[in-house]
């Protein structure tokens, strides 16, 4: 712990000013080169084993939002070179994309990949066409997240490790289940269930304030899907258009009377209230050079600005985004007051409390649609999710400037800056 303390020390002593930067200005700037987003949008979220797309395979997922990705954004497929996708659960996932992307009505000279580091694969995605424009190696690109929870199980980590990574400090800890790591986290910093509850709550309210007021009707492509009614057998089709996640009314109050999830774990304080739900859904995010997206007529809705990576120990790698977002805020020479909104992934309520508490983060400018806790966490598409949802709250606030932003599982942090331009 001493190890893990001076680090947090070191973090608090570089963190930027409270005070808005001279960058800020600079980052608004539009150039030629700047890597824009035309099109972004998402599917609903729905529950795993129970929701609106429950029984639709990870192919069928990525081949229907693809397709809208096609047919809304009027691109001409022809010119997109590159799709990635960013998925962790799939078995043959390089197998579906590339196969996804032509039955999806790209041409076969449309290459695909796939992306996977865990929670962080759909901002991962977007970083790798990102980077492949920026560096010249593509014009157009996808970046996709998906991911079928229904249908594609978490099986964790692999058995039957060597034991230079089951006797090792820290590559150990990668055996130890997400849940375990989220007590770690409670435990560790003095976390109590009292602040968990409420901030999970708080993720509940503004989520069932956004959908009542219909925030996010410009991030959710409506989604016809067949849905098999668990009791009677009966295929019908259904047409999703909002998130499932979502239980209208809740209270720090009904939250604490949910049992632990991990008594095994002390201080066993994370319950199926304060932590993220097992979700399905996809995002996408088309990029380009703005000079590309003028020539081509496409209408620039935002601006990738950059994003970055960290590691940490995996026994509580909750805490990632307490080291990313300053990581990539001193990269682009921003301060904490010169960001409007903040996604930051609700893997758990304590990772959440601390990442908020911590980082002095106003909490109006986080997840103000509500976060995974409310709305779900599909691992593969929750980074490409939350900029589709950034950018539409940043519409709706009239606003410019989002980090987005997550822990990682096997021990990482990841962060993204974007810029509004609609």
């Amino acid at each position: 712990m001493a190890g893990v303390k001076e680090r947090l020390s070191s973090v608090l002593g570089h963190l930027n000013p409270t005070t808005p930067s001279n960058s800020r200005a600079a980052l608004l700037q539009k150039n030629p080169d700047d890597i824009v987003i035309t099109f972004a949008a998402r599917t609903p979220l729905t529950k795993a084993k129970k929701g609106g797309l429950k029984d639709t395979r990870i192919d069928e997922l990525v081949i229907s939002l693809l397709t809208e990705v096609r047919q809304r954004s009027k691109i001409d497929p022809s010119v997109v070179e590159d799709v990635c996708l960013g998925n962790v659960l799939a078995d043959g996932s390089a197998y579906i994309a590339r196969s996804s992307v032509l039955a999806a009505g790209f041409p076969v000279t449309t290459a695909a990949s796939v992306a996977n580091r865990f929670c962080s694969s759909g901002l991962l995605a977007i970083q790798q066409i990102a980077n492949q424009i920026a560096t010249g190696c593509i014009d157009v690109g996808i970046a996709i997240g998906a991911e079928s929870m229904s249908t594609c199980p978490d099986n964790g980590a692999p058995v039957g490790l060597s034991t230079k990574i089951t006797e090792h400090e820290f590559a150990g800890q990668n055996l130890q289940p997400m849940g375990q790591t989220s007590e770690n986290v409670a435990g560790d910093f003095s976390i109590t269930r009292e602040k968990m509850d409420k901030f999970a709550a708080e993720s509940y309210q503004k989520a069932e304030i956004s959908q009542k007021a219909g925030w996010s009707s410009d991030e959710i492509l409506p989604t016809t899907v067949l849905w098999k009614d668990p009791k009677t057998g009966e295929v019908t089709t259904k047409i999703l258009t909002q998130d499932d996640g979502p239980r209208h009314g809740t209270t720090a109050e009904s939250l604490s009377k949910i049992r632990a999830a991990f008594p095994q774990w002390p201080p066993s304080q994370t319950t199926g209230g304060n932590a993220s739900q097992l979700t399905d859904g996809a995002a996408a995010i088309l990029l380009m050079k703005r000079s590309k997206a003028e020539e081509l007529g496409q209408p620039i809705i935002g601006k990738y600005a950059g994003s970055t990576v960290v590691g940490l120990e995996p026994r509580i790698m909750g805490i990632g985004p307490y080291y990313a977002i300053p990581k990539i805020l001193e990269k682009k020479g921003l301060a904490i007051a010169d960001v409007d909104v903040f996604e930051i992934n609700e893997a758990f309520a304590s990772m959440g409390v601390f990442c908020v508490e911590r980082l002095g983060l106003d909490r109006d400018k986080v997840n103000p649609r509500g976060g995974a806790i409310a709305l779900g966490h599909p691992l593969g598409c929750t980074g490409a999710r939350q900029v589709v949802t950034a950018l539409s709250e940043l519409r709706r606030r009239d606003q410019r400037i989002a980090v987005t932003s997550m822990c990682v599982g096997t021990g990482m942090g990841m962060a993204g800056v974007f810029v509004s331009e609609h």
